[in-house]
Parts: structure tokens; sequence; C-alpha cells
């Protein structure tokens, strides 16, 4: 198991809670595939590894559980569940239909200070290529959840984040294996679309964007088919 440590002291004395520090610190390690698909998962095990006592990892894998990223077997114990391919594909169709929708309200009226911003990641997400995927996928986090939240539509985004963690999965392993350099640029052409006012540009190239999995998901499940349920 390898999990990136949290000093007790740290994890106390920080704004939001143990059980939210734990259960983040535990969804990353599942979606970077750190905890593998099928791989036993041990309350004792983890309360030791950060120091804390097992009640708030029991609350922190209830909300792993109910995400769909663990799964409690009676009498076997606790696993990480396999990456649903159902679930990949609805958040995948949510997030196409919310996005281009967001990328047209905001080629309605592009604020300066929104194109500055998302150009100025643009070439923080340059300057990532080749690195680790865990890297980009924070970029493009950031960089998606900064559309929602220039159109207004934050809290839009934060349903779509709670509903995608299985096409993340998906998502860190195309990082893994794919070139991340055709996503920038299909980065830039969206930005490009929105700053000139372009909405249907902006919407066929967020659309194409959200599709790429497609493309990626049949190689990866023929690469790694016990990841998959």
């Amino acid at each position: 198991m390898q999990l990136a440590r949290l000093d007790a002291a740290t994890l106390q004395t920080m704004r939001v809670s143990v059980v939210d520090q734990l259960y983040s610190a535990l969804r990353a390690a599942i979606i970077d595939n750190d905890l593998s698909p099928g791989s036993r998962i041990s309350e004792a095990e983890i309360a030791q590894h950060y120091g804390v006592s097992r009640q708030p990892v029991r609350e922190a894998f209830i909300k792993l559980a109910n995400e769909g990223l663990l799964e409690v077997r009676p009498q076997r114990g606790t696993f990480v569940a396999k990456i649903s391919l159902s679930a990949v594909m609805d958040a995948r169709f949510v997030r196409e239909a919310v996005e281009a929708d967001i990328v047209k309200l905001l080629a309605q009226d592009a604020a300066p200070a929104l194109i500055a911003d998302l150009r100025g990641q643009l070439t923080r997400q340059r300057g990532i290529i080749g690195g680790s995927a865990r890297d980009f996928m924070e970029a493009d986090e950031a960089f998606h959840h900064t559309l929602a939240a220039g159109a207004g539509k934050a809290n839009a985004w934060r349903v779509i984040v709670e509903m995608k963690a299985q096409m993340d999965r998906v998502r860190f392993l195309s990082s893994m294996h794919f070139s991340v350099a055709r996503l920038v640029d299909q980065h830039t052409e969206l930005v490009e679309a929105i700053a000139a006012g372009d909405a249907g540009r902006a919407e066929q190239t967020i659309r194409a964007h959200l599709k790429g999995i497609l493309k990626d998901l049949p190689v990866i499940e023929q690469e790694h088919p016990e990841f998959f349920r």
C-alpha cells in the first residue's frame, strides 16, 4: 500500500475535519491507483498509518463506499471497488451536457480577467506535459472548475465532482497511457473560442474534449481488465 502520510498533528489543526482529510487522501490514492481495484483495505491499518483512531477512518470509509469507491463484503472485509463502466459513462454524459452549456454562457460574455486566468493556466499545463499524471489531473480539475465558476455555475460543478469518481480513475490511467499534449491543445482551442465569443465552436470543442475518454477507455480496459467490473 503506497499512501502519502498526513501528520496527525496537522490533521487535528487543519480547518477541515480529520474525516474529510482521510477521505480526501484515500480518495486520491484510489483514483491514482496507489490503492488498486480489488485490493483489500483495513480500518486498523489505515488508522495506524495515519496515527488516528479507527472512528474517523470508519467514517471516511462510509463516504468512500457511498461514492462507489469502496465495497464492504460481509465476513470478508472492505475492498477497493473495481471501476464501474456504467458509472464512467453516466458521469461523462452529465459532464458533457453541463459543460457544453457552461462554455456557451462564457462565450456570450467573456470577461477579460477570466480569459487571462485561463491562459495563465494553459501556460502551467504546458509546463506539466511529460510530468506526473497527478500534477496534470490537478491542473485539469482547476481549469474545468474555473470555467464553471466563471459562468456562475460553481454549484453545478460540485454536483459533477460528486458523481465523477469512477471517471476520474479512468482519466488518471489515460493520463499515464496517452500524451496529455492533445488535452492541452483542446483546452487552448476552447479558451480561444470563448475569448472570440464563438459559442458554437466552444461547444463543439468541449464536447469533443469530453468524448476523448470513449476512445481511450477500450485500450485501458484491454490492458487492465482486472481493474474493471
